[in-house]
């Protein structure tokens, strides 16, 4: 978002103000302008044609007199602040409101056209057939008897008195312009703070995220879309300054990880070729070289298992199996190791078979390293327990070894890659820190759970479910 958006808006908001006055102006003055002329020669329609039916239609009688009806004329025409003339059809005037009644001399209205209004209107605005040098509204009324057209009444009054009624109602409607404009400016300010500010805000924070500063944090107090939207970027920003960090202590363990045996290998190596270990101990020095390369081994498997799951996905080949038959095939497997260690392997198992819907060689890897795990961290002279548990067609397979145990605020960092819980490595010398990690992978590659239970100088209890197979179910 560039600085011109608001701009936009300001400028959309004065070219709604312009077109508004413009619309007063012209569309609007002129429809008042109309209405307000509409309405003058209704009233003076409505006043012709009474007289027409009253004093004129008894002048013509002969029940009046001129001079009366002159008078009447005169008072009427003062209320109204207009002219009254009755007309013959040929356009000579018989009376008026402003001269006295006079039979001696006759006055014609010159081009006299009683049909002048027309188009649906019954006035019209001129100088009243040239009488007048300034604009006049006038209405014409018939004088009729017996069915016959004996005269007409002239009512014609100033337009300049139409016009000032029109520009007092258009004052009213520029000044109700004016208020709605100072209304929208409320808008433009409610805009401009749950929208322009946020929104600006959220671009700032972009354009730091955008340079590397994931440490920036953005504060937009809104319970709406903007609130949550800047909720989403802080959550964004702090898991890739999260992922950052981890990808830092991933070189620095991996490193590591990498450059101890082989500096073991090489100075092996070395000595064995320029001879400070005697060949009678060099068989003994190359056995260390085997194990820290197949350590090397170990660790690349691992970081290949970790990285084809995070990339393309675990494939997995799932069948039906005795989950009690691997556990005891695993349990056998470290035979050698629990006599060395004193180490003793107890099986509480559910049943003689119980059958698992799962990838029998990943949970076989699964069970390795949760019992190698288990052997390395636990005193001489103890007990492993793996127990297996049948409940809601699930088995849970538990893990259990009363060994050093796993501090409280250690404990979620554990499935991380390379993490040990011993950070001088003192107890775990061939250790590679991605076991709980490929162990986490595998179990939610299979869409399960693994959950551990710890205490510090007491033991661990790491515990998964596998679905029971439909055999079983």
């Amino acid at each position: 978002m560039h600085k011109t958006l608001y701009l936009k808006f300001i400028l959309a908001y004065i070219l709604f103000g312009v077109f508004g006055f413009i619309v007063v102006a012209t569309f609007i003055s002129n429809m008042t302008v109309d209405q307000c002329s509409k309405n003058r020669a209704d009233s003076l329609y409505s006043e012709a044609t009474l007289i027409a039916n009253t004093y004129a239609s008894d002048l013509y009688n002969s029940e009046v007199s001129l001079d009366s009806v002159q008078k009447q004329l005169a008072a009427l025409g003062t209320f109204m602040s207009a002219d009254i003339y009755i007309v013959n059809p040929s356009g000579r005037m018989v009376v008026n409101n402003k001269d006295a009644a006079n039979t001696d001399s006759e006055v014609y209205v010159a081009d006299f056209d009683p049909g002048l209004a027309g188009n649906g209107k019954n006035y019209f605005t001129d100088n009243f057939f040239g009488m007048y040098e300034d604009m006049r509204l006038s209405v014409i009324a018939p004088i009729t008897g017996d069915y016959v057209i004996r005269g007409y009444v002239c009512i014609t009054a100033p337009y300049s008195a139409v016009l000032s009624e029109a520009n007092s109602e258009l004052n009213i409607s520029y000044l109700e312009l004016i208020v709605l404009f100072l209304l929208s400016m409320i808008i433009l300010i409610f805009f401009t703070e749950t929208v322009y500010v946020p929104l600006r805000r959220i671009t700032t924070a972009t354009e730091q995220y955008a340079v590397g500063n994931m440490k920036y944090r953005l504060s937009v107090d809104s319970d709406d879309e903007m609130g949550y939207l800047a909720a989403s970027l802080n959550y964004m920003a702090s898991e890739v300054d999260r992922k950052e960090d981890d990808q830092k202590k991933f070189v620095a363990n991996i490193s590591h990880d990498l450059r101890s045996p082989l500096t073991s290998i090489k100075g092996f190596l070395e000595a064995i070729l320029d001879g400070t270990i005697p060949p009678e101990q060099q068989s003994k020095y190359l056995g260390v070289v085997l194990s820290e390369t197949n350590r090397l081994t170990k660790l690349a498997n691992g970081l290949l298992t970790l990285g084809n799951v995070g990339s393309t996905g675990m494939i997995l080949h799932r069948t039906d199996f005795d989950i009690n038959e691997v556990i005891r095939s695993v349990a056998a497997s470290f035979e050698q190791t629990c006599r060395n260690k004193k180490v003793a392997i107890e099986l509480v198992l559910t049943g003689e078979h119980l059958h698992v819907n799962a990838d029998r060689e990943r949970i076989e890897q699964v069970l390795y390293n949760l019992v190698d795990n288990a052997i390395k961290f636990s005193h001489s002279d103890s007990v492993v327990r793996i127990e297996t548990t049948e409940r809601h067609s699930k088995v849970f397979t538990s893990v259990k070894d009363s060994g050093i145990g796993i501090p409280k605020n250690e404990q979620k960092l554990i499935f991380d890659r390379f993490y040990k819980t011993d950070l001088s490595r003192g107890k775990d010398k061939n250790g590679t820190g991605l076991g709980l990690s490929i162990v986490r992978e595998i179990l939610r590659a299979h869409g399960e759970n693994i959950n551990v239970v710890s205490t510090e100088g007491v033991g661990s209890e790491f515990i998964f479910s596998l679905p029971l197979s439909q055999e079983d179910q």
